[in-house]
Parts: structure tokens; C-alpha cells; sequence
């Protein structure tokens, strides 16, 4: 019998894996479960398996499913929001600032599928992480000062500026979930238009906008 075909090596050689390496492997399948079925349908019999472990070995790193989860979805606020950091802490008009931003979370999409499908869900009741919606409304807050000194340039109101940036954030995470599906265009072409969409409406806001009709 050859080495590779006897099992009791074979488990021996997982055994040999490290507390370390087991839990990254966890944390792996984890993501792809959660992925796939969402929080509801993944199992840690599902994931315990996919792993080649027992049940135990699953609470023993992360206490049961939900610290499994927990782990999972902070690696990907921390991966997104670190990108869309990065993109609006570098140097350029605000313009180029908004382009940079909207790319840095198409690139996030199309790089980690898997984890923007986790985030796009709503999150068990009680997660301390909160929502996507809560996700993209901290990077929002990122983006308030950009539009602030852009509105007092065009003697707007910047005290509008927060809910200016909800908008901006909003479309371009609502557009990225339908991209991520279609993919009917190029990511930096999807970027373009959502820039041109947003600056260009940007540069001709009314300074009192009011609806064209009594919508009450």
C-alpha cells in the first residue's frame, strides 16, 4: 500500500497541522460556506467536514458557528475599508479622490467575491458588526470631508455634505452588487460612469433644490 493511499497517514498528516494553520483553514472553508448558504444554511457540521475534522475541533477555535462568522466578516470590513482608506488618503483632486474610491471597491468585489457576498447579507440578529448597509455608511463618513470643501467652493451648504456622501457611497454598493452579477461591462468602465454620474451632477447642484410638484 502506497503512502498516499494508507488513512491512517493520512490523518496523521492532518493531525500534524498547527493551531495556527487549522484555524486559517477554518477560517477558509468558513468564508466559502457563508459564501454559498449564507449564515443560516452553513453548518459546523458542513464546515467541520470540509475541513476533516470533528465538530469539537470547529468550537474549540471559535466557541460554535457564530464566532466562526464573526472572524469571517471583521477580515473583510478590515479588507474593504482598509482599501477605501487607502484610495482616499493619497494625493489628487477630489475628483480623481471619488474615482480612486469607487475603483478601490470594484477591485474589492471582483478580487474577494466571497466576502463581498457575506457582507451584501444581512448579518444574524444581534452581530456586533453590523450590517452592509452599517459597513458602507462608516465609509461615508470617510468620504463627508471630500464633498465638504467641495460644496463650500460652490457655495453650497456643507452642513448637507453627510447626506451628500450616504448617496455617493450608497449607488456606487448598490451598482457593485448588480456588476457583480452582470459583469456586462469592464470594472474601470462601471467606475467611469459612476463617477460621471455623481461629479457631474455634483457640479450643478441647485443651492435650494425643491421638488417640481407638491409630492405630500
Amino acid at each position: 500500500m502506497t503512502e498516499t493511499a494508507n488513512p491512517r497517514k493520512a490523518r496523521g498528516a492532518r493531525a500534524r497541522m498547527s493551531g495556527r494553520e487549522r484555524r486559517e483553514q477554518l477560517i477558509g472553508i468558513g468564508r466559502k460556506q457563508f459564501a454559498n448558504k449564507g449564515f443560516e444554511g452553513a453548518t459546523v457540521e458542513d464546515i467541520a467536514a470540509a475541513a476533516g475534522v470533528s465538530k469539537p475541533v470547529v468550537y474549540e477555535h471559535f466557541g460554535g458557528k457564530e464566532g466562526l462568522y464573526a472572524v469571517v466578516v471583521d477580515r473583510e470590513i478590515q479588507a474593504l475599508v482598509g482599501a477605501v482608506q487607502s484610495a482616499l488618503t493619497s494625493a489628487g483632486s477630489s475628483r480623481e479622490l471619488i474615482e480612486r474610491a469607487a475603483m478601490a471597491l470594484l477591485d474589492y468585489i471582483e478580487s474577494s467575491t466571497d466576502g463581498f457576498r457575506i457582507l451584501v447579507r444581512d448579518s444574524p440578529t444581534g452581530h456586533p458588526t453590523g450590517t452592509f448597509a452599517s459597513i458602507m455608511s462608516d465609509i461615508a463618513s470617510q468620504v463627508e470631508h471630500l464633498l465638504a470643501a467641495q460644496f463650500k467652493a460652490r457655495n453650497l451648504d456643507p452642513k448637507t455634505a453627510p447626506m451628500y456622501a450616504q448617496m455617493l457611497v450608497g449607488m456606487v454598493a448598490l451598482v457593485g452588487q448588480w456588476w457583480l452579477d452582470s459583469r456586462k461591462f469592464k470594472k474601470d468602465e462601471v467606475a467611469a460612469h459612476v463617477v460621471n454620474l455623481a461629479w457631474n451632477g455634483l457640479t450643478k447642484l441647485d443651492r435650494r433644490p425643491t421638488l417640481t410638484q407638491d409630492s405630500r
